[in-house]
């Protein structure tokens, strides 16, 4: 059985340019899909958040437009519902990489407003990135990345990544209003940033980094990391 670290955004909203707060958290399909695939395959899960916080979904994720259909928006529910490690999560400050067989970050727009800034994420980023161990990171959780800039150099410079596009943000309005947009930050980076169709399922590996550019994404690339777990 593998241990794998799920780290989570804290943020229950997300600054805009104009300075107004988006209410968000993490994207409801991009933790339980995963969650439901490892856990089923006997595998552990930790949670680990900025401070410890219980992390916050999105309640958008979990309307059925958003989810694919009413039932499915309801297996969402029951699978956060059952999940008693989203109650219980770690401080991210003291997870460390040694301690686990895998890293999962998943995403909503939480990370875009901590994880982004957040030091002891950059850090256990380069970390797992070194270690050769299975490193998944989907949808806007790629923000993340940015914080393991060190005087401007980052450590998945050169990787091929991809990520939530610029066109998935203009299509669900928020490109304009948003402060900076992922893509265009990654690649200022120094990223290889590669992209599929906008809300389809792609995901792009590189060594051992997995990344996924949609909440279309986060299950195939659960599936990515059981065969590499098992």
């Amino acid at each position: 059985m593998a241990k794998i670290l799920f780290v989570m955004t804290g943020a229950s909203y997300w600054t805009l340019k104009d300075g107004t707060r988006h209410p968000t958290g993490y994207w409801a399909e991009e933790f339980a899909a995963p969650y439901s695939q490892l856990t089923a395959a006997g595998h552990e899960v930790v949670v680990a958040t900025p401070d410890g916080v219980v992390p916050h979904v999105d309640v958008m994720s979990l309307r059925p437009s958003m989810a694919g259909s009413e039932q499915i928006a309801l297996e969402l529910e029951e699978i956060l519902r059952s999940a008693e490690e989203l109650r219980r999560p770690i401080e991210l400050a003291d997870a460390r990489p040694d301690d686990y067989d895998a890293v999962y970050y998943p995403g909503g727009h939480g990370p875009m407003e901590d994880l982004w800034v957040n030091a002891d994420s950059g850090r256990l980023l380069t970390a797992a990135l070194a270690s050769g161990k299975p490193l998944a990171v989907v949808c806007h959780a790629p923000a993340a990345m940015l914080a393991t800039r060190r005087k401007g150099v980052s450590p998945f410079a050169g990787y091929q990544v991809t990520a939530y596009t610029n066109d998935e943000e203009d299509a669900v309005g928020l490109a304009a209003k948003a402060r900076w947009l992922l893509e265009d930050e990654l690649v200022n980076m120094g990223v290889h940033f590669t992209r599929g169709e906008i809300w389809k399922p792609y995901t792009v590996v590189d060594r051992n980094l997995h990344t996924g550019q949609n909440p279309a994404s986060a299950a195939p690339l659960a599936q990515q990391l059981l065969k590499v777990l098992n």
